[in-house]
């Protein structure tokens, strides 16, 4: 059977000449018979002109960027098992102790230079600028104590951790770990909500001035006192003030121990200087005593350049 022409337009662009049909021989099995079987086959030239256009190669994919793969994971630093790796159990309990370390964080200090002498495991520390010893060359950073050594955590920004020695909390900044962060901007002007606390020794005399003082430039909401070792001398009672003012935080103040003053203010006082506070005795004068004494205020911080 020889070659022959025929229109195969369902396949190419129409034209009779774009395909030509061949004929070759095949055998049907044991009978030995010769059947013939017809292919086509695309005329030179047409190929890439039709079915391009009706079946179109697509573009081959730009290579794919090779990655680094990770050992620990982004945020909080964990150790991430391998494929294939050997004790594997060391790994997933190093990750679960600083887990355990990071997680509802607790800073037994803040700008910390000088590790201590003994920690408990799993205690940490936010490290200062210059730390010195076991933690040098760490600035910045958190210290945990495991197994009986030092391991470090880099801190984000937004972290929060209660400090214990200061029984408040904390915000890392991106630079350091400030307390009493109501809200930071992102040049880091902040408001801040703070309260100083400090034990007053009464001293002789009609007027006792603390040494503590009210800081600049922030906004006293209240003045809480409580006396912790009873106020002796010849007083009936006594009052809690500034200069000026001796009784804005309380008057009528009892003398033994648990006697307290809230000196809540209707509208909030705007300090400019730092302000000592001032009790005054009424109907007498004082001996001796002690008062804790706690200034609630509100301070705000100026934006970086």
């Amino acid at each position: 059977m020889s070659p022959s022409v025929r229109c195969a337009s369902a396949i190419a662009c129409g034209s009779c000449e774009a395909v030509r049909w061949c004929a070759r021989p095949t055998s049907t099995g044991r009978t030995g018979a010769t059947a013939w079987q017809s292919r086509p086959r695309m005329a030179p030239g047409r190929r890439s002109r039709s079915l391009l256009r009706r079946f179109p190669t697509p573009m081959a994919p730009a290579p794919l960027r090779r990655r680094t793969p990770m050992t620990r994971t982004p945020l909080l630093a964990l150790p991430l098992l391998q494929p294939a790796q050997a004790q594997k159990h060391v790994t997933v309990n190093e990750a679960l102790a600083r887990l355990d370390a990071l997680s509802m964080l607790v800073l037994e200090a803040r700008g910390a230079n000088t590790p201590p002498a003994e920690a408990e495991e799993g205690a940490t520390w936010g490290l200062g600028v210059d730390p010195t010893g076991d933690w040098a060359g760490q600035g910045g950073r958190i210290a945990i104590r495991l197994g009986g050594g030092w391991v470090f955590a880099t801190p984000r920004r937004g972290w929060r951790a209660w400090i214990s020695e200061e029984g408040a909390q904390a915000v890392f900044d991106g630079a350091a770990w400030r307390g009493g962060v109501l809200a930071l901007s992102p040049s880091g002007a902040g408001s801040f909500m703070r309260v100083k606390e400090f034990e007053h020794v009464v001293a002789p005399g009609s007027v006792s001035q603390s040494d503590a003082v009210i800081p600049a430039n922030v906004l006293v909401l209240a003045v809480t006192a409580r006396v912790t070792q009873s106020i002796t001398g010849s007083l009936a009672t006594w009052r809690l003030g500034v200069a000026g003012a001796p009784d804005r935080y309380g008057s009528g103040l009892g003398r033994e121990v648990g006697a307290f003053a809230r000196g809540l203010l209707g509208t909030p006082m705007a300090h400019y200087a730092a302000t000592p506070l001032v009790l005054s005795a009424t109907g007498g004068s004082f001996a001796g005593g002690r008062v804790r004494i706690a200034v609630h205020y509100y301070e705000p911080s100026l934006p970086g350049l």
